[in-house]
């Protein structure tokens, strides 16, 4: 992003990352798979309220479609966004959050980070303050 430095090199193994959880955002009818590095999934397993400081979560957004073979279902068809947050309280004390925000929107001919800056993630994660920022929480299969 250009306000922060952060670029795709510092999560190019999220490929690795675990699934902690899934959502669907009505309003851009995008369905967003949300990964961990190990740092903040074991935090997230623990339950920690506060994510400890190298914790990366990566939020991957596609646009859906029904399913040819169960229309009654949805898939994920075409990416839409990358976008990833890096707990770094030493790099960022933006509102005191310690979190560097970025976003990448899929185009033709790549990726283009987000034009509006992290103003605009700050901004949404500030309701998610009491949980460090995070609007995602570990979905278990004992849930």
């Amino acid at each position: 992003m250009p306000d922060n430095g952060l670029t795709s090199d510092r999560i190019k193994e999220y490929k690795d990352y675990r699934i902690v959880a899934t959502h669907f955002r009505t309003d851009k009818n995008e369905l967003r798979y949300i990964l961990a590095n190990p740092v903040a999934f074991k935090a997230l397993q623990e339950g920690n309220k506060v994510m400890p400081e190298g914790s990366i979560v990566v939020k991957i957004g596609w646009s859906v479609k029904k399913m040819p073979l169960f229309p009654a279902a949805l898939e994920a068809d075409k990416l839409q966004r990358i976008e990833y947050m890096v707990k770094d309280a030493k790099k960022f004390n933006t509102d005191g959050d310690h979190w560097g925000y970025v976003r990448f929107v899929k185009t033709k001919n790549g990726y283009k980070a987000w034009d509006k800056g992290t103003k605009g993630c700050i901004s949404c994660h500030a309701a998610a303050k009491e949980n460090d920022f995070l609007f995602t929480k570990r979905q278990s299969l004992s849930q």
